[in-house]
């Protein structure tokens, strides 16, 4: 039976996970939602730049008290590091659509185990569009998915095709859960990490897609600092 996980633990062991995947210097934007806390887990010693829609290059964490002058594309305040800069927001897609961005972390409602991504339309509601998520998924060189692995009615996210509308094809590389981390290669899904409190048996019954697992199979990187 899956462990019942509070909503703090789920979206900081993902977070947590995701930060451990940028080396230092990387250019990295960070979605609304799970993948705005990832710059709350970057080591001391590695220098990640974020970059925002509305044109922030160098945000960093979230200040301890609210500061209104500065506010991520996802409606977050952000604090600026040194160094670094704001440009208008033609300049800031410039880097997106020109290939400069290194990694891309979004939220997710479907992944297909060929790496398809569905994040925009909400089933039964009312959206205003996909803001910038397909020219992140198309100008970033690495597209890491933040998601919960199941829906709240506990159906599976990680599915052999999407049924939602797609925002791309083929393009997600990483996918991390509060249970699991999967790798998309050349089309193929391979469970990379598993969390210590989840078995083999019962992360298969909550996933639908099909996929490998790497052996050895080690655990989720960062659920030791929990």
């Amino acid at each position: 039976m899956l462990p019942e996980l509070n909503e703090d633990l789920v979206r900081n062991r993902i977070a947590r996970r995701i930060a451990k995947e940028f080396g230092d210097g990387a250019v990295v934007n960070l979605g609304i939602g799970i993948p705005t806390l990832v710059s709350d887990y970057i080591p001391e010693e590695v220098r990640v730049i974020f970059q925002t829609e509305n044109g922030v290059v160098g945000a960093g964490p979230a200040p301890e008290k609210p500061d209104l002058r500065f506010i991520g594309a996802g409606g977050r305040h952000l604090t600026l590091l040194p160094g670094s800069a704001l440009v208008a927001s033609d300049l800031s897609f410039g880097l997106i659509r020109g290939g400069h961005v290194d990694a891309t972390v979004l939220g997710a409602l479907e992944v297909s185990q060929e790496g398809d991504l569905a994040n925009w339309m909400v089933p039964g509601k009312m959206v205003p569009g996909m803001g910038g998520a397909m020219d992140l998924v198309t100008g970033a060189r690495q597209v890491i998915i933040a998601t919960t692995h199941t829906t709240k009615k506990g159906e599976a996210k990680i599915l052999k095709k999407c049924a939602l509308p797609l925002t791309a094809r083929g393009v997600v590389s990483l996918v991390v859960t509060e249970y699991a981390v999967f790798r998309v290669a050349r089309g193929e899904m391979t469970l990379i990490e598993i969390a210590p409190d989840v078995s083999l048996e019962e992360l298969k019954t909550v996933t639908e897609a099909d996929y490998s697992v790497a052996d050895p199979l080690p655990l989720m990187q960062g659920t030791e600092e929990e």
